[in-house]
């Protein structure tokens, strides 16, 4: 299966695609050019807001408006007026660390990860989730590149992705409380397949994880760690992927020009855009925060 490019925008950090249902629009963020967008694909207009900082990941709010991890930290943004309001910053002792991927739970909780801005040291970052009543715990520690996350349908079991082990690892998931517990290793990724990125979640329980240094997105089976096939995206960082359309058996996926050399922009020049594949399954809706 081969994507198709739908917005030609070159971004510097494409990441961070969420559907919005109501809208039947794409939120999505650039993070190096700081920015928060939303893309119409009935129209092909993208409208952008410069938030000032690098950002990692977006997600919406149920009460109105938008959940924003930062460089400096989570904060909600009004994209009607613009907006923002501070939250929390675990990190705020880091200024080396930068918040990167994120989702919420269930229940409503916003879960998001850190790392080394530099990439260098891959014992850097942590894993932490904002609850409803804005406090904020850490959940996992160290982590490397923290990245995709997502829950079954039953509760019961959140996968999680640290891009530097090339693995998707599993967690006991209680949904009252929002403990984690026995970790262990769902799958690793066969060599030469790229590094696991941002990931999203199907209707059968299947996983579609974009492949940094993969050109695709893989869709793969949790139980058994199978490729189950691939969504070819003609770049090479790929980065994130979300499910949309009226239907929600669309794929939207985001991708990067971010750490690649002159001569790769100029083979792959698509880079940065945003891509889309019609994947004949349904997927599951990302959760919006609900404090």
């Amino acid at each position: 299966m081969q994507a198709e490019l739908v917005l030609d925008i070159r971004a510097q950090l494409g990441e961070g695609p969420n559907w919005d249902i109501a809208r039947q629009k794409l939120w999505w963020i650039d993070g190096k050019k700081q920015k928060v967008c939303l893309y119409n694909p009935t129209d092909g207009s993208n409208i952008e807001h410069d938030l000032g900082h690098d950002l990692g990941t977006v997600v919406r709010r149920e009460k109105g408006g938008l959940l924003v991890a930062r460089a400096n930290g989570v904060v909600t943004l009004d994209a009607e007026t613009g907006a923002l309001e501070h939250l929390c910053d675990p990190e705020e002792h880091l200024p080396e660390n930068r918040f990167n991927d994120g989702k919420c739970d269930p229940a409503g909780r916003f879960w998001f990860g850190s790392m080394e801005n530099a990439e260098v040291n891959m014992d850097r970052g942590s894993l932490y989730c904002l609850d409803l009543d804005g406090t904020v715990e850490k959940k996992l520690e160290p982590v490397g590149i923290s990245n995709g996350i997502v829950w079954t349908a039953d509760k019961s079991t959140v996968y999680y992705i640290d891009s530097p082990t090339r693995r998707v690892d599993a967690f006991d998931y209680d949904d009252a409380s929002g403990a984690i517990s026995n970790r262990r290793t769902a799958f690793e990724l066969p060599d030469g397949i790229g590094f696991p990125d941002g990931m999203s979640i199907d209707s059968e329980g299947k996983l579609w994880i974009a492949l940094w240094d993969g050109f695709a997105v893989g869709h793969f089976d949790p139980l058994t760690g199978d490729l189950l096939g691939k969504v070819e995206v003609p770049v090479p960082h790929v980065s994130a992927c979300a499910f949309g359309g009226p239907a929600m058996d669309e794929l939207y996926i985001t991708t990067a020009r971010h750490l690649m050399e002159e001569h790769e922009l100029t083979e792959y020049p698509q880079s940065g855009g945003i891509f889309h594949a019609h994947v004949g399954v349904r997927g599951v809706p990302f959760e919006p925060y609900r404090g």
